[in-house]
């Protein structure tokens, strides 16, 4: 070995006063680990490790399900329209204002109400049945913070869209107008 100069002329390499032993000793572990075993090992560590899958697609699930229920769905709409027409068709034209009135639009604003209210109550569900989980689960492992997170975010707004739900039924919140 050697190495080159300026001017591409190789001149030796200088030998160390010292010899140096390179090589490498390893000692054998007691009990060889053969590849069928180490599979094995892995595949327990793999499965005693939980992903937390479940629990996060329920959190999301259950936010999901309180939007639902502060914005209406699909169904409530449905609903109401369902009852908007079948108001329209029962009530006799002949029929007071005040009962026209409850008929064709009060109903469906119930129907609706009680959509959201029940998106809102399967949400409040979902979210407690996340947050509560892990007290049936492993000790040793705690859940990840972004599901308790997202959990709390579902059952905050199923409260809320519960307690509108529950307004809105009752008309204290956008009640009828009066016939009178």
């Amino acid at each position: 070995m050697g190495t080159k100069t300026v001017d591409e002329t190789v001149t030796p390499a200088k030998a160390d006063d010292e010899n140096v032993d390179v090589t490498e000793t390893t000692e054998a572990p007691a009990e060889a680990v053969t590849g069928d075993e180490s599979e094995e090992v892995a595949a327990e560590a793999t499965e005693a490790a939980p992903s937390f899958v479940g629990q996060g697609a329920a959190a999301v699930v259950s936010a999901a399900l309180a939007l639902v229920s502060l914005t209406g769905g699909w169904i409530g709409t449905v609903a109401a329209a369902r009852q908007t027409l079948i108001g329209q068709l029962e009530t006799r034209s002949d029929a007071a204002v005040a009962t026209q009135i409850q008929a064709v639009y009060g109903d469906a604003w119930q129907s609706s109400a009680l959509f959201a209210g029940l998106f809102a109550v399967v949400a409040l569900i979902v979210g407690v049945v996340v947050l509560a989980r892990p007290a049936f689960g492993a000790p040793g492992l705690p859940q990840p913070a972004w599901i308790k997170s997202v959990a709390w975010g579902g059952v905050a707004l199923g409260v809320i869209g519960l307690l509108l739900a529950v307004l809105k039924y009752t008309d204290a919140l956008l009640g009828l107008p009066s016939a009178g």
